[in-house]
């Protein structure tokens, strides 16, 4: 992974430079493309995964584990469409935690769960919101879009100062206690520095995809392919994108239904996110019962 962090310093600032010859609207369909194939190519292979996990695999069918997974998926679409704001808010949680638990996989050591689990959630929020943080009149439309509520901006702001402080005094913590994760420690400080300036440079959609991409679906993708296939060679990404293709242009299908329907409308916004989450949700859970194992 830490050859890789250099790798993705460079390509997250070589993203930073195409924002002074890419317009907003460039930026925009950049992003997406982004999102659409490492993004969710990067959670297509869950099933797979879950079939790898299975310690009695031979009695559970590949079909059972799909109509489950596409259960879980269906069961987050009407979880948006009957309760919008506790969605949206156990998306924000389950994505936080999921975004902490890949960047600090050097927690997993840790005798203490609560802790670990605490923390990853803490910075997990926090990129979240710094992302919101400068972006705030975009974020407060596309969750009154999703929810129908207009949340005060100032909102974002305070959530921004509470999770940055419960940050701050747990890595004061990690790093006075924690002598092994010292270095680590300023590595990810470092790496939060370069998350700052993205995020206020870029556009939202921009900004999230560098972040999103870069920094959480590659290393994801690389996680699995050690998982399944033990290395990391051009042979065994083959092999998984292979597995996970037709999962993938599926969500890929799904999305652009959603977009030839309501490509005029101002919720398609809502929806995508809304789509997003609800793959999101049996994603983190088959990645958090990877990251059990696989340590």
């Amino acid at each position: 992974m830490s050859k890789y962090s250099n790798i993705a310093i460079v390509s997250s600032f070589f993203s930073l430079w195409l924002n002074s010859y890419v317009s907003v609207n460039y930026q925009l369909l950049l992003g997406f493309l982004l999102i659409f194939s490492f993004g969710i190519l990067h959670g297509s292979n869950d099933i797979v995964l879950v079939k790898s996990l299975n310690n009695s695999k031979n009695n559970i069918s590949f079909l059972k584990i799909f109509f489950y997974y596409i259960g879980i998926v269906s069961l987050g679409i009407l979880s948006f469409y009957l309760f919008p704001l506790l969605a949206l808010i156990l998306f924000i949680i389950v994505s936080s935690y999921h975004f902490g638990e890949q960047q600090w996989q050097c927690l997993d050591n840790l005798k203490n769960n609560k802790f670990k689990v605490s923390f990853q959630l803490v910075y997990g929020i926090f990129i979240l919101f710094l992302l919101f943080n400068f972006h705030q009149i975009e974020v407060q439309k596309i969750v009154q879009e999703i929810t129908e509520s207009k949340v005060p901006i100032i909102f974002i702001t305070i959530l921004l100062k509470i999770f940055g402080s419960l940050l701050l005094a747990f890595l004061l913590y990690l790093y006075k206690y924690k002598e092994n994760l010292r270095k680590q420690i300023l590595l990810e400080i470092f790496y939060l520095l370069v998350f700052t300036i993205i995020f206020l440079s870029s556009s939202l959609i921009w900004g999230f995809a560098i972040f999103f991409i870069i920094w959480h679906s590659i290393p994801s993708m690389i996680d699995q392919i050690k998982f399944l296939y033990i290395d990391v060679t051009f042979t065994n990404f083959k092999s998984y994108f292979k597995s996970a293709f037709l999962y993938w242009i599926a969500s890929l299908f799904g999305i652009s239904i959603l977009y030839y329907i309501f490509k005029d409308e101002k919720i398609f916004n809502a929806l995508f996110f809304s789509f997003l989450a609800a793959i999101t949700f049996p994603h983190a859970l088959v990645i958090l019962k990877m990251f059990g194992r696989k340590i």
